[in-house]
């Protein structure tokens, strides 16, 4: 019950548009990253899960290079680096809203106001704020799992329903009016043109708006995750008694998927705060033509959709997915470097995530241990 109530107020905090704002026509810094951070652009999800993913980050990296001192052990210890990571939580929440303010992504600040731009930030904060309790409430077991992944995985869902089905009419440059959903575009191009296999062709390979091949694809790699999530290697564990006869055997499953989706999430939270550091840099300071700047990042508008910048150049460019496989194809350095950068980082990220969240294997040593267990065998 809790994770429904949970996911009906995430969703309709995602539906629920700013007040105040003037426009969101502005640069969109967080765009490559808002669905792997259950972000919606233009409401009060605007941060979504963004600040409290860096906080969490940015504290169990200090705990874990002993920067700060935490025993895990102490009940007190524990309290306090979540209340630090929370508060550091609003921190962020208050800077983000406050650049996106600066950055003019909804609207010039003369014609905000002063009022305004302190409401928008409220509400930004309110909402970081609501996303810290849910998870909260989600962990500690009245719910499914981990409140960010709850969310992220919703966002996600709703992208694909949208993206598979939207019925809106897009004024594309080179084919015209078109719909955005790749199913609906599939059935009209059947439908409607003469010559059905270039309607077949376009609606499977365009590249200006979701393709069939794009659906396929999400759904391929959603069966293959269900498929592996259930690979595991049984641990046999046997209780620590004198007497064999009272001994009982048990598995302790180590699954493939050890760590989740979480150094996914944390690699995306760390590159989205790459791009909102170049373009501050690039469009909203006086050291845009400086050499160091534009190794980090140079951006170009997109064609669609026509409200966000696209990274061509520097460091952002070559951690950011190549758009399709011709995209791979016209520059193979970049696909090799990303493929190699994500793999790595992903790989640094699951195993420092596995130390500082005490899954580690001295961790799950420990607790067999203190439950009296001892490991037999795989």
């Amino acid at each position: 019950m809790y994770t429904g109530i949970s996911l009906v107020i995430f969703v309709a905090c995602s539906q629920l548009p700013l007040y105040g704002i003037h426009s969101t026509t502005g640069a969109d810094p967080m765009h490559w990253m808002r669905a792997i951070l259950a972000s919606s652009r233009g409401t009060v999800m605007e941060l979504g899960i963004g600040p409290l993913v860096t906080s969490g980050m940015v504290m169990q990296f200090l705990a874990g290079s002993k920067l700060i001192k935490v025993n895990k052990d102490v009940r007190e210890d524990r309290a306090l680096l979540k209340a630090a990571e929370k508060f550091l939580s609003m921190l962020i929440a208050i800077g983000q809203a406050a650049a996106n303010l600066l950055m003019g992504m909804y609207g010039p600040l003369g014609l905000l106001g002063v009022g305004n731009s302190i409401l928008i930030i409220a509400q930004l904060c309110f909402a970081s704020i609501l996303m810290m309790c849910l998870d909260e409430l989600l962990q500690i077991g009245y719910g499914l799992g981990s409140g960010i992944s709850l969310f992220t995985a919703t966002h996600m869902c709703e992208n694909v329903i949208w993206k598979s089905f939207s019925p809106t009419t897009i004024n594309s440059t080179v084919y015209g009016p078109e719909f955005e959903g790749a199913i609906p575009a599939l059935f009209h191009g059947l439908l409607k043109q003469r010559n059905k296999t270039l309607a077949l062709r376009k609606a499977l390979f365009r590249t200006n708006l979701p393709n069939v091949t794009n659906l396929l694809s999400t759904a391929f790699i959603s069966l293959l995750a269900i498929y592996l999530q259930g690979f595991s290697v049984p641990l046999t564990v046997t209780s620590n008694n004198l007497n064999s006869r009272f001994r009982q055997r048990g598995m302790y499953p180590i699954k493939l998927f050890y760590t989740s989706n979480m150094p996914i999430i944390l690699l995306s939270a760390f590159i989205s705060n790459i791009y909102f550091l170049s373009q501050l840099l690039v469009l909203y300071t006086r050291f845009g033509g400086n050499v160091l700047v534009n190794l980090l990042g140079s951006w170009s508008e997109s064609q669609y959709p026509a409200s966000h910048s696209i990274p061509v150049g520097g460091l952002a460019y070559y951690i950011t997915a190549p758009s399709s496989l011709a995209d791979m194809a016209a520059s193979p350095m970049r696909a090799l470097f990303y493929l190699v950068f994500m793999l790595f980082a992903c790989a640094r990220f699951s195993r420092k995530w596995t130390e500082v969240s005490g899954s580690s294997a001295k961790d799950v040593a420990k607790q067999l241990k203190a439950s009296f267990l001892l490991t037999l065998k795989f």
